[in-house]
């Protein structure tokens, strides 16, 4: 309650500016401040100078790491082939599909996928690789096919006004961000559209503060097992913060469950967006999307570039063991499409594969010979699944995703032909009627819905497409807009990698990786102490520390790394950009870890 007599907003910067500033003096005054064999390259540029005959590498997965390895590995001369085990999987689960029988009177098929697209700002490593994609009429390749959008909305249901958000960098930052200007810069913002109470935004930024300042070592030994809900204090605030705040920053950024979701993990990934927010250390805008299907702007061209440079693609093979003899991997052992038995060999083995099949690969010896594998055991990964809807008009209710927060399935949004500027959605794809596609996704299966009482997995593939319906009807006519109509519903087009959907074992064969608190320490480095064995994929541990295409990519890369380190090379090492880092808080972040040592406390933390 506010008892000062004056404005709520004047009580809450007071008391944030008095907890800023009781903190400085605690702190010592510390002063903000600062397959077929592929030609050699030549010998200049990452290829470097060649001492031998090129080396031979298979790379097992041709998802967003294994392509991005293919791509690192032969721009520096190596022989490269791709096995990927699904005969359309290139790209992974960042590729686009075709939906079947839906093409008529010479047009593409509707495009379908997994789940939808999001390369935000925040992303570095991904934006290099997509730079150096050619695309015909682009000066930047495949990143000029990145398109900002300017918004997001919080979708609430009972009647509730939804939340319309601007989601773009907000022009000139601060010229130095002291802790005290970053809390009246973030109060301001939630103050403006967030109507929570001000003892509630206080705290919540607060915490982002104590994040922000707090050193490498205490974000490892304390915020990693800490449940971001738990760092939070959701549990005493209202129902508004934790579904704005809790719930809702979670699944927008880190798609994962607040309440087991490790601190460190969402922390650091808010983290990144505020800076991004701020025109700070990013690629670009904060929210981007691609301006055709994935295949179309990314895939296809990556895999044709690839093929350019002599890379060879086995598709519809499938790694079933590795071979340790000798102390090295001699050995994959894989079937073909047809299913029968094939032995490959390579000099190096770079293993790009999700971790749910990767360590289903990994026999004793292999297990025995590296502790690291074993401890994969614990990655945990869960369903995230994509579903889209074709609707006869053009529907593009926001220039950017929507977050349908109080959802019990918690969907996650976008229209996206509004993006797609060079196509003509009804004369380019399907029968000529469908005008727009809603890509949605689907990120809890474990909770009944609101037409059937069943959860999404007790559910058929008719009733998931009709129960994701209601509820995205829920969030966006509830206050009497008309903004989804039935009428206009022309097919829906479920992820195929979920099967057995209303029976007693369903499977989902394309799993997200979730980070629950102390996920870090069961990540894997991509170098294992095999020594020709690599390891790349969204679960391998890098600085993001997200399952993420940019994780991958740059999973990639350190795999790469050390395989070029492994091989004696004297090629270009692949580059790694960090997350960006505030040089104001490198103080703040010095004295914490004097503070940590000392076993106390961050400066800011109020508790």
């Amino acid at each position: 309650m506010d008892r000062s007599g004056g404005n709520p907003s004047s009580t809450r910067r007071r008391f944030l500016g008095g907890a800023v500033g009781g903190a400085l003096a605690l702190s010592g005054g510390l002063a903000a401040g600062t397959e077929a064999s592929a030609a050699p390259l030549p010998t200049t540029g990452k290829a470097g100078k060649s001492r031998r005959a090129a080396r031979r590498v298979a790379v097992l997965g041709g998802g967003v790491a294994g392509l991005t390895a293919a791509h690192e590995l032969a721009e520096r001369g190596f022989q490269v082939t791709v096995y990927e085990r699904k005969p359309h999987g290139l790209g992974g689960k960042a590729r686009s599909m075709d939906v079947p029988d839906s093409a008529h009177g010479g047009r593409k098929p509707l495009p379908g996928e997994h789940g939808f697209r999001f390369i935000p700002g925040i992303y570095h490593n991904l934006p290099d690789t997509l730079r150096r994609i050619p695309f015909p009429g682009n000066a930047n390749g495949c990143h000029d096919n990145l398109v900002a959008s300017t918004e997001v909305m919080l979708a609430r249901t009972g009647g509730r006004e939804n939340i319309r958000l601007p989601f773009s960098s907000i022009g000139t930052p601060p010229p130095v961000l002291t802790p005290d200007a970053f809390i009246r810069m973030l109060t301001g913002m939630l103050e403006t559209f967030s109507g929570l109470p001000a003892h509630e935004i206080a705290y919540f930024a607060n915490r982002l503060l104590v994040f922000f300042t707090s050193c490498e070592q205490r974000r490892l030994d304390v915020w990693e097992h800490t449940p971001w809900w738990q760092y939070l204090r959701a549990d005493a605030m209202s129902a508004d913060y934790q579904r704005l705040l809790a719930i809702g920053m979670t699944r927008n950024i880190v798609a994962t469950k607040a309440e087991i979701a490790s601190t460190k993990t969402v922390a650091t990934c808010g983290e990144a967006f505020i800076f991004n927010l701020l025109g700070r250390g990013a690629d670009g805008e904060p929210d981007r999307v691609l301006n055709l299907p994935t295949n179309e702007a990314w895939i296809d061209p990556w895999v044709t570039y690839l093929r350019s440079l002599g890379v060879e693609f086995r598709v519809g093979w499938s790694v079933r063991d590795l071979t340790l003899a000798g102390g090295r991997i001699t050995e994959a052992v894989l079937t073909d499409p047809s299913g029968a038995r094939q032995t490959i060999t390579a000099d190096h083995f770079v293993q790009a594969m999700p971790v749910e099949h990767a360590r289903t690969t990994w026999n004793a010896s292999v297990r025995a010979a590296d502790p690291q594998l074993a401890r994969c055991d614990a990655l945990e990964t869960d369903w995230m699944t994509g579903i889209q809807f074709y609707l006869t008009e053009p529907t593009p209710i926001l220039h950017g995703h929507i977050n349908h927060i109080d959802t019990p399935w918690a969907l996650t949004a976008v229209a996206q032909a509004q993006y797609w500027k060079d196509r003509n959605f009804p004369a380019d794809y399907g029968d000529g009627t469908a005008a727009d596609c809603l890509s949605v996704d689907i990120s809890e299966w474990n909770k009944p819905g609101i037409l059937y009482g069943r959860t999404a997995k007790q559910c058929t593939r008719e009733e998931v497409a009709r129960e994701v319906w209601a509820q995205l009807k829920a969030g966006l006519n509830d206050t009497g807009a008309n903004v989804l109509r039935d009428a206009t519903l022309h097919s829906w087009f479920l992820d195929p990698a979920v099967d057995g959907l209303g029976t007693p074992h369903p499977t989902n064969d394309e799993q997200l990786l979730i980070h629950p608190t102390g996920t870090w320490f069961n990540r894997p480095t991509s170098r294992t102490t095999i020594p020709n064995l690599f390891l790349a994929g969204d679960y391998v541990a890098v600085d993001i520390d997200l399952a993420t295409m940019e994780g991958a990519n740059a999973a990639a890369r350190q795999a790469v790394n050390a395989l070029l380190d492994e091989d004696g090379s004297n090629a270009e090492r692949c580059t790694l950009q960090r997350l960006y880092s505030a040089p104001e808080f490198a103080p703040f972040k010095a004295d914490d870890a004097r503070r940590h040592r000392l076993g106390l406390r961050n400066v800011f933390d109020l508790g």
